[in-house]
């Protein structure tokens, strides 16, 4: 079995997340600016058993696609390109920023930790990572 990648990706930055082995457990990898995340996501694939990658996929309170949907769409169709033969799966990440900060808040982080936004994309990534966990069975 392999792991499910997870990405909040970002105009500047793409927050990564991954499972263990056995898909049992989510957790926060790192954060890539989006000019490497090919190279990244090549390399990470190779080394290790992928069998799924999860995109967080922005929609407004109406359930419609968001603005940042516009930079998202192009990644998730070069993705598709790229890993012909990988799932990819886009999940609803509404909310996931603001509950990354509730996190932070509740980890006890400083007010210059809670704005290492890097922390948030990665946090980000994780509870997207979570939220299809909770809502597939794999």
């Amino acid at each position: 079995m392999g792991r499910i990648l997870a990405i909040d990706y970002g105009q500047k930055r793409a927050g990564i997340a991954v499972t263990d082995p056995l898909q049992l457990v989510a957790n926060g990898l790192t954060t890539v600016h989006v000019k490497d995340i090919w190279s990244f996501l090549s390399t990470y694939i190779t080394t290790e058993s992928v069998d799924c990658i999860v995109v967080g996929e922005p929609r407004t309170m109406q359930n419609q696609p968001s603005d940042a949907a516009r930079f998202i769409d192009p990644f998730v169709v070069k993705l598709k390109k790229t890993f012909p033969d990988m799932k990819i799966v886009r999940v609803d990440e509404r909310f996931t920023s603001k509950m990354a900060h509730d996190t932070m808040l509740s980890a006890g982080l400083s007010k210059t930790q809670r704005r290492n936004k890097e922390l948030v994309d990665t946090i980000s990534a994780t509870l997207i990572l979570q939220s299809y966990m909770n809502t597939t069975i794999h």
